[in-house]
């Protein structure tokens, strides 16, 4: 893990080098040097405090850099005030003037800068976000999604460069942030420009984003597709926040060929050595990780029904949870404590309830390896309790 990510991939839209934010003795953005590809869709992703709001609002002008250099294309705009600046922000307080109509709230921008001749440029922007025939209506009189699109509609009108948007679908209940989700990703497509998204929504980065920076403590702790995160995490904090991994604290017994023979709880396995992302050495320690959905579940009594050639450890399940679209279960096995499942509804077993013995089996390709050192815990997100 390193203070410092970066993508050189096509032309850079924003351009963070060396950029750090300090309040007295608190780090909240550390040295980080980020290229956002021009024409993206970028998000930053992280738990509350990890620094992703005020990397945005350094970008926009709202915070000082207390190190390092903001870049909008070739332009250094880092002693540049906002309102110099060729961005436009969405936060998820949508403040659209009350007392205007649609209309009025789209067009505010352009009326400020004096421009007459608004129909036009309106008409098209409540288009683009399917607003057409709300133009009259007052924004008491709207959904939060539609709240929110006129918002979009309203920073869009003005041609920013880039448009930031900082958590501007936390409002919305779950139903509508995830149609806003793809309202918002068709925009972009749509209007070609620069989108960075602050989130700390793991679903909603990977719906919507090209590109996705995991920030963790003030630094970018991996920076890639949603797809290439989710598969080959670098670390703890991004296996466990990027959905749900289990981690087995495993011994290295041998490399063969292109893979890492590794023993735990009694268990040999076996992982790709190309998707570890640490040393491996004869005698070493490595946490094997390995998603949910990967694996297949079978009773013990069809225990030589699993094909050859796969990892495969036994257990007994301990709690099963059924969500419809799959059955989570929890496993306790000697190699991994409280070891997850999740499995597609489709045949269901009714002998894998509680108390059932098991054998959970999988594609070694579809493990990955990482640095015993790392906290196993870290990214694993805890609900406080409640004060009595």
């Amino acid at each position: 893990m390193t203070e410092t990510a970066s993508t050189s991939r096509g032309g850079g839209d924003v351009r963070l080098t060396g950029i750090s934010k300090t309040y007295g003795s608190f780090h909240a953005v550390k040295p980080l040097d980020l290229t956002v590809p021009e024409g993206s869709f970028f998000a930053l992703l992280g738990a509350s405090g990890c620094g992703k709001t005020t990397t945005l609002r350094m970008i926009a002008g709202l915070e000082e850099p207390t190190t390092g250099t903001v870049f909008l294309g070739d332009t250094d705009v880092t002693e540049l005030p906002p309102y110099k600046r060729p961005v436009n922000t969405v936060f998820q307080s949508y403040a659209l003037f009350p007392h205007l109509d649609i209309y009025e709230n789209v067009a505010f921008g352009l009326r400020r800068r004096g421009i007459k001749s608004v129909r036009k440029q309106v008409g098209e922007m409540l288009d683009l976000v399917q607003l057409g025939d709300y133009a009259k209506r007052k924004p008491h009189q709207l959904s939060g999604g539609q709240q929110q699109r006129v918002a979009v509609a309203r920073a869009l009108i003005n041609h920013p460069r880039v448009l930031l948007l900082d958590e501007p679908l936390g409002a919305l209940d779950l139903k509508l942030r995830r149609q806003m989700q793809l309202e918002l990703k068709r925009i972009q497509t749509e209007v070609g420009i620069t989108f960075i998204h602050v989130t700390h929504d793991q679903e909603e980065a990977m719906t919507m984003a090209d590109t996705v920076a995991v920030m963790n403590a003030g630094q970018v702790e991996q920076l890639g597709s949603p797809a290439d995160l989710y598969e080959n995490p670098d670390t703890t904090f991004v296996a466990n926040f990027l959905g749900t991994s289990n981690l087995i604290e495993a011994e290295v017994a041998e490399i063969s060929g292109g893979d890492v023979v590794v023993t735990a709880g009694g268990a040999k396995l076996r992982l790709p050595a190309d998707r570890c992302s640490a040393p491996t050495t004869s005698g070493g320690r490595l946490l094997v990780g390995v998603r949910p959905e990967k694996i297949s579940l079978a009773h013990a009594d069809d225990a030589g029904t699993v094909p050859d050639g796969r990892n495969r450890i036994t257990g007994r399940i301990a709690d099963s949870s059924f969500i419809g679209v799959s059955t989570q279960y929890v496993i306790d096995s000697p190699v991994c404590p409280e070891f997850e499942v999740y499995a597609q509804n489709i045949e269901r077993d009714g002998r894998l309830g509680p108390g059932a013995e098991v054998v959970l089996h999988w594609n070694p390709a579809h493990s990955f390896g990482l640095d015993a050192a790392m906290d196993i815990d870290a990214g694993i997100e805890t609900v406080p309790e409640e004060a009595s």
